[in-house]
């Protein structure tokens, strides 16, 4: 037993030492070896499902709200305004309109008279009487005022175009076409008669005969010199009301007390005292004459 011991320890010794050796060895090589990095294991991201417009809900943009001081802008549209027009020289019969269009307005029928229901009318000069005889055809033509026209065609005329087409129909080849240049073709002819008055019968109407040019001023507002806005020819005196009576075009005067837009027979009164201090919107008869070129009466 003694021996065997011995023989173990003799065979054991080398064999441990080499164990040994091998593990303190196997121990400083791991020492310097680099340490391994661990590997982190990613997760796969689920994808995410894209909403559909039907059942993803839509985000609504808050309002803000308004300030008690904050007024809030609104884009301006432009407005189309009809202005006041200016007199274009004259370029053919339908050029320079007279007064400010009433579109659209409707006033009672339009009226018209023979000529045995004017006082007087078979004594009238031949030339007079071919004058009104074509003015008073016209008013049986239901024709309306038409801004800008002096020309039955077209449905219509405004004042001037009235004066300046029934004159041209009967030998007055130089009628100008607006009223301020009527006025100013009649004054130097020498043929004007001034009224200052606003009485119908004042003495300043004495010399008024039938087929005179008749003039206002401050029927619109304008700029033009002269100021004449407004003319219409003198018919004569009424045999039922004798009343005196006038012939043309206009937006709104009146026969018998009710308005007519047209080309009718209108009553001949003064208007009334201007209402306010600013007499250029104010209507004026200025006065009345004869038509150059007409034989002396």
């Amino acid at each position: 037993m003694k021996w065997l011991l011995i023989i173990a320890i003799l065979f054991g010794a080398p064999y441990a030492a080499r164990a040994a050796e091998e593990s303190l060895g196997t121990k400083i090589k791991k020492a310097f070896e680099p340490s391994p990095t661990p590997t982190r294991k990613h997760r796969k991201k689920k994808p995410t499902p894209t909403p559909s417009p039907e059942t993803s809900p839509k985000r609504k943009k808050a309002s803000p709200s308004p300030s008690p001081t904050a007024t809030p802008k609104s884009k301006s549209k432009r407005k189309r305004t009809t202005p006041t027009p200016t007199p274009e020289p004259e370029e053919s019969p339908s050029a320079t309109p007279e007064q400010t269009p009433a579109q659209g307005k409707k006033g009672w029928p339009n009226v018209s008279l023979s000529p045995d229901q004017i006082s007087g009318y078979e004594t009238y000069p031949a030339k007079v009487r071919q004058i009104l005889d074509a003015g008073l055809v016209l008013t049986r033509e239901n024709l309306g005022y038409t801004y800008g026209s002096a020309d039955p065609a077209n449905g219509g005329m405004d004042c001037s175009g009235f004066i300046y087409y029934v004159l041209k129909q009967n030998g007055f080849p130089d009628v100008p076409r607006d009223s301020s240049q009527q006025y100013v073709w009649v004054r130097k002819a020498g043929n004007f008669y001034a009224v200052l008055s606003r009485k119908e019968d004042s003495f300043e109407f004495d010399d008024l005969k039938p087929g005179d040019l008749l003039f206002w001023s401050g029927t619109y507002n304008i700029d033009r010199d002269p100021p004449i806005t407004h003319t219409m020819i003198y018919l004569g005196r009424e045999k039922r009301t004798n009343k005196r009576v006038m012939i043309g075009s206009s937006d709104g005067r009146t026969y018998d007390g009710k308005q007519r837009w047209g080309v009718s027979v209108f009553d001949f009164k003064m208007p009334p005292p201007p209402k306010s201090g600013d007499a250029k919107i104010s209507p004026v008869f200025v006065g009345y004459g004869r038509i150059p070129g007409l034989p002396a009466q």
